[in-house]
């Protein structure tokens, strides 16, 4: 049964963005079929991105059924500050970092700096068997600050950190994934990155990062 709603226009939505709202609110308001159009829109986006992350596809299949479970039943949180898919893949990448950190079957290394000449790197929990106690727990630290970090950052940028840095997409697969021009991933991505390094200056974090590069370069020598 289709379900009559008058949706506002959103002026920071693009055209697809617009419908997929109108989606949202016939759905919150009843109406299966949008449930199901909606699905279909992004089961398949979302599918291949549990997929690269996982590399297995029964995880994908059930992680992607989980992700649109998890959405549908936050659906009426949902606001149009950003767009649907925007917030759709949040949730379905944030579930899949908490499957990949339980099962522990991820290696990723994001350790380039946010900055030309910067100690400050996106630091994630990468294998490393062959790195001594104090390396380890070096590593440990600054992973733990690195999250806390990225966690502050707002839905819009910290989904651009995740898809960039935690998934390794390109900037053209995160545009066509997000279904936003090239030039907008760019700039989002510079502003994240931005963000992250003012948030590394503030003094608990500056000195953190200090101590580190200074045993870092005791470990190096002793090595």
């Amino acid at each position: 049964m289709e379900v009559a709603t008058r949706t506002p226009v959103i002026g920071n939505l693009s055209e697809k963005a617009q419908k997929d709202f109108e989606l949202v609110q016939r759905a919150i308001a009843g109406c299966q079929r949008s449930y199901q159009t909606l699905m279909e829109r992004y089961q398949h986006s979302i599918f291949h991105t549990m997929l690269k992350m996982v590399r297995n596809k029964e995880d994908a299949h059930d992680l992607t059924q989980e992700a649109f479970g998890k959405a549908f039943n936050k659906l009426p949180t949902y606001a149009p500050h950003f767009a649907f898919s925007t917030w759709l893949f949040k949730i379905a990448i944030n579930n899949c970092i908490d499957h990949i950190r339980k099962k522990r079957i991820k290696t990723l290394s994001i350790d380039d700096p946010i900055e030309p000449n910067s100690d400050y790197g996106f630091a994630n929990n990468i294998k490393a068997p062959s790195l001594n106690p104090e390396e380890q727990v070096i590593r440990g630290q600054r992973i733990n600050l690195m999250r806390e970090s990225i966690g502050e950052l707002s839905p819009k940028y910290r989904l651009m950190i995740e898809l960039r840095y935690f998934e390794e997409l390109s900037y053209d697969e995160i545009a066509k994934l997000l279904e936003i021009p090239l030039g907008t991933v760019k700039a989002q991505l510079f502003r994240a990155k931005e963000i992250l390094f003012q948030m590394m200056q503030r003094p608990h974090a500056a000195a953190y990062f200090e101590t580190v590069a200074r045993r870092e370069k005791r470990v190096a020598k002793a090595s």
